[in-house]
């Protein structure tokens, strides 16, 4: 690697260019203060950030001590809660507080809906990601599971009856008529600034005629029509010339929803970026979408395709004038955490840059560009969510970067907005205490199963074996969590100011149990929640019509609050007794995850793929997952539940079943040719073997670490 020697750093070539050369060009910042500035900032901030990771060490170290000290003796919650806040782990709870960010964009304030997550690092799923604001509900019904029976490529007349069935229910549910059902209607038209829907030369009106906005095309014969209901759009389009179109009594060929509000644009666990190619790859697609001249050219289906960020959408207004509505997501940018460091900039003292600083000024700077077309944020924030902070001293931290970084980038005071990832038990229990460190750039909380239980599992790994991984959803500490989250945001007055948001929907191809179990999110009152395609958003978004967020908020708000000492259940198996078919399908079940995703992590640099489980269901496999999986094998040996030998046993064997998963792959490097030299597959072993030692759970040290390898062994 190339590197630069500028103002007592040394700078990879490769991201020292793309910064001087792409990222500065276009802004009011001149390079050489930046650069000075930036290598002030980063020699005074590295040192604290250091000190708050060998403090989660000295913590745990503590936590351990306990636990041990106390095997075999009966659990005391009231001590153990005294030990916890003596650590300063639980901190003191001060004065209530509302908080007071501003020049929010209203698709974080004030409309709820579906949250996508992409990976950055793929400039096609990014711009696929951001255009999926807008999504065709019949394609994704035609498409999924939500309409059974068998799912065809091209047109076919019974199941297209299915999906438009479902539609116009979907719509008399959500935008009833006064006297009639869409399943009826022959013509659509507007006459004096009303939606008329006609049944013959019958006609009839909306319920709630606030609903019609506008329209495309002539009033006599519109194009498309725009309604609305829970601040969420819906273009109905009409035109008898598709092979839809003609075969709907009112020429319906389309119902177009709004889809994904936000999405989260990923430099976290669903990218592999261990150095300063990888991150300029990742931070020119960021730049790209800030500029609004992203593009992607690829062959689908024998075709070569441009892919490009949408327009936005413009219709005639139902009392004159027109109505333009965003055509992309609002994106947000997630960090990393505090934990790892970047070879691509080395200091002083001859360490790396602390990767999260590193993230926080280039994406930042990045940003910049979006203040003069307003491409993304209308109201000139930048969105970064900020994840696996431990606490609110970590959560300060994180400020005091930002405004040291808008300082750098002369911006006004709270213009970089933050969004808080309650993933890490620490700051659960301290979730007020977090947010007030934050109170004037806060947008955005959310849950995180995965990486909440990972850290659940390594805090309390000396307590006891865990409790079977599928249990884990049934548990109290889970339910508590959960519940807590929202109680404490909608406390500190998010509701109409910030989103409260739900983790991921991980199975991309169930979408009929995401249907039926993923309304639960808006009915907890989370104003927006993951999903992992833009087809899921489409269809999740349904469950935003039907629930109204914001009415649940408040109801919610008179509930007793949470009981925070219920999410410090420990959840482990008192006195196991399980039979050794049970545990050995556990481990399989672990084993497959994790050799699924490491295996293309580490040889291909796939951040984020798609895995088959024991029963060949694809679940999203990220960091998250990794972490769970590895933390759960690594306490079940630790505690004797299963022995070494079975374990490896077990991973071989599933290294031969995940090698014929990938058969098809001409990239794929087959594990069990060669287990011994196997990068891969010793990652994936040493995440278990290694699984006690490494910091707070994580698997970025090691896959890392396993990445730059293959990528200097090629």
């Amino acid at each position: 690697m190339k590197l630069v020697n500028k103002n007592q750093l040394k700078i990879s070539s490769t991201l020292f260019d793309f910064i001087n050369n792409e990222a500065i060009p276009g802004t009011n910042i001149n390079s050489e203060e930046f650069w000075d500035n930036f290598s002030k900032v980063v020699h005074e901030l590295a040192p604290i950030n250091k000190k708050l990771i060998e403090k989660r060490e000295t913590i745990q170290k503590e936590i351990d001590d306990w636990h041990k000290l106390r095997k075999g003796k009966q659990f005391d919650k009231t001590e153990y809660v005294n030990f916890l806040r003596s650590l300063n782990y639980l901190v003191e709870e001060k004065d209530d507080f509302k908080i007071e960010t501003s020049n929010v964009d209203e698709e974080i304030s004030t409309i709820a809906g579906p949250q996508l997550v992409v990976p950055v690092d793929n400039a096609r799923y990014a711009l696929n990601a951001a255009n999926a604001r807008w999504g065709s509900l019949y394609d994704a019904l035609y498409g999924t599971d939500v309409i059974a029976g068998e799912k065809f490529k091209d047109y076919n007349a019974d199941r297209a009856k299915k999906v438009i069935a479902y539609v116009r229910s979907f719509l008399d549910e959500n935008f009833p008529l006064k006297t009639s059902s869409w399943n009826e209607i022959t013509k659509i038209q507007i006459e004096e600034n009303k939606l008329v829907l006609l049944i013959n030369s019958k006609k009839d009106f909306l319920k709630n005629e606030n609903q019609f906005i506008g329209f495309t095309g002539d009033k006599k014969s519109p194009i498309s029509v725009l309604i609305k209901n829970n601040n969420l759009h819906i273009d109905i389009k009409i035109d008898p010339n598709t092979i839809v179109g003609k075969n709907d009594k009112a020429f319906i060929s389309d119902v177009i929803v709004e889809s994904a509000l936000s999405t989260i644009i990923d430099n976290e666990d669903s990218v592999a970026a261990v150095d300063a190619e990888d991150k300029v790859k990742c931070y020119r697609n960021w730049l790209g979408l800030m500029k609004g001249d992203l593009e992607a050219r690829f062959e689908k289906n024998g075709k070569k395709v441009l892919r490009k960020l949408n327009s936005d959408r413009v219709y005639n207004s139902k009392n004159g004038g027109e109505v333009t509505l965003h055509g992309r997501a609002l994106l947000l940018n997630r960090n990393v955490g505090h934990l790892m460091r970047n070879p691509s900039v080395i200091l002083k003292d001859s360490s790396e840059i602390p990767e999260g600083i590193l993230d926080a000024f280039i994406s930042n700077l990045c940003a910049l560009h979006d203040f003069k077309n307003k491409k993304n944020s209308r109201t000139g924030s930048t969105y970064i969510v900020k994840p696996k902070m431990h606490g609110p001293e970590e959560v300060a931290f994180t400020n005091k970067l930002f405004e040291k970084v808008e300082e750098t980038l002369k911006l006004k005071k709270y213009t970089i907005k933050v969004g808080i990832m309650d993933e890490e038990r620490r700051t659960t229990v301290n979730l007020k205490e977090c947010i007030r460190e934050v109170k004037n750039r806060i947008v955005f909380i959310n849950t995180g199963f995965l990486d909440r239980t990972g850290d659940e599992m390594h805090t309390s790994f000396e307590a006891g074996p865990m409790i079977f991984k599928g249990d884990m959803k049934k548990s109290k500490w889970l339910n508590a969590y959960e519940n807590w989250n929202v109680d404490v945001g909608l406390a500190c007055g998010f509701s109409g100011k910030a989103q409260i948001g739900k983790g991921m929907w991980a199975m991309p191809d169930q979408m009929s149990n995401m249907m039926q179990q993923k309304i639960n999110h808006p009915k907890s009152g989370a104003n927006c929640a993951w999903v992992p395609s833009p087809t899921a958003a489409t269809l999740h978004s349904i469950h935003y019509h039907k629930v109204n967020v914001f009415n649940e908020q408040n109801e919610i708000k008179s509930r007793n609050k949470t009981n925070f000492e219920e999410i410090l259940e420990i959840p482990k198996a008192d006195r196991p007794n399980w039979q050794i078919e049970d545990i050995n399908r556990e481990l399989e079940n672990n084993a497959q995850g994790i050799l699924g995703y490491v295996v293309r992590w580490v040889d291909q640099g796939v951040g984020c793929s798609k895995v088959p489980d024991i029963n060949n269901i694809g679940l999203m496999e990220d960091r998250a997952t990794l972490r769970i999986s590895s933390q759960h094998i690594a306490n079940w040996l630790h505690h004797g539940i299963c022995k070494p030998e079975q374990v490896l046993k077990i991973m071989k064997k599933m290294a031969r079943i995940v090698d014929e998963q990938n058969k098809n792959d001409l990239n794929y490097n087959k594990m069990s040719e060669d287990f011994e030299n196997s990068l891969a597959f010793s990652a994936a072993c040493d995440l278990i073997f290694k699984g006690r030692i490494q910091p707070s759970g994580y698997t970025e040290p090691l896959l890392h670490e396993t990445r730059l390898k293959k990528k200097i062994s090629n």
